[in-house]
């Protein structure tokens, strides 16, 4: 079974995707698919040094992704350019990961899978991570060198929240509830969904 892990920034969808992992699953993380191709020396920096010129490097070889979001947030077809050049490279990453994978739950973290239409032909279902954009702001705005405005900034430039709950075969609305609340979400979703994976129930 393959499942599609969504949400915008913020909205606890990495620690969705730990608890997932934590009951079995397999996560591809494609945030970290994108990072490892942007490394120095990796598949994505020639092609990204020919669109925005050598001055996108860090003096290490990797990608300056401070100055590289700033740019794409600042110009949409800047935006376009980089988003045509990694997210062909991280889907095919992505696949040969799940290939390679013997569990039978496979998560794929994806971002800006509402924004990615070929994302939803990939997976068997999609669950959304939601919270509402004040709470998103505020968990941001605690990661180091990120502030409010630089988090507003992010989930504009993303996909609505009614957009991700359109395409969403379920939804945990991660907003006003702790942890505990959260993994028993997770808990009774991965419980719903065993007699499509035939994996024993955990207990």
């Amino acid at each position: 079974m393959r499942i599609g892990l969504t949400g915008g920034i913020g909205s606890g969808k990495s620690t969705v995707a730990a608890m997932l992992a934590q009951r079995g699953a397999v996560v591809i993380d494609t945030d970290a698919i994108a990072r490892r191709l942007t490394l120095a020396g990796g598949a994505a920096m020639p092609a990204l040094q020919e669109a925005f010129g050598e001055q996108v490097a860090r003096p290490d070889g990797a990608l300056d992704r401070d100055a590289m979001r700033g740019r794409a947030f600042a110009d949409p077809a800047a935006k376009q350019r980089l988003e045509a050049i990694l997210h062909p490279l991280i889907g095919a990453e992505a696949l040969r990961e799940a290939a390679a994978a013997t569990c039978r739950v496979i998560v794929f973290d994806v971002p800006l899978l509402a924004e990615s239409a070929h994302w939803r032909s990939r997976v068997d279902r999609v669950l959304v991570v939601d919270s509402s954009a004040a709470t998103q702001i505020e968990r941001v705005a605690q990661r180091s060198g990120w502030t409010r405005d630089a988090a507003k900034r992010v989930i504009t430039s993303q996909a609505s929240r009614s957009a991700r709950r359109a395409i969403a075969d379920a939804v945990i609305f991660n907003d006003a509830i702790d942890i505990a609340a959260l993994d028993a979400a997770v808990a009774a979703l991965w419980n719903l969904w065993q007699p499509l994976t035939q994996i024993p129930v955990e207990q």
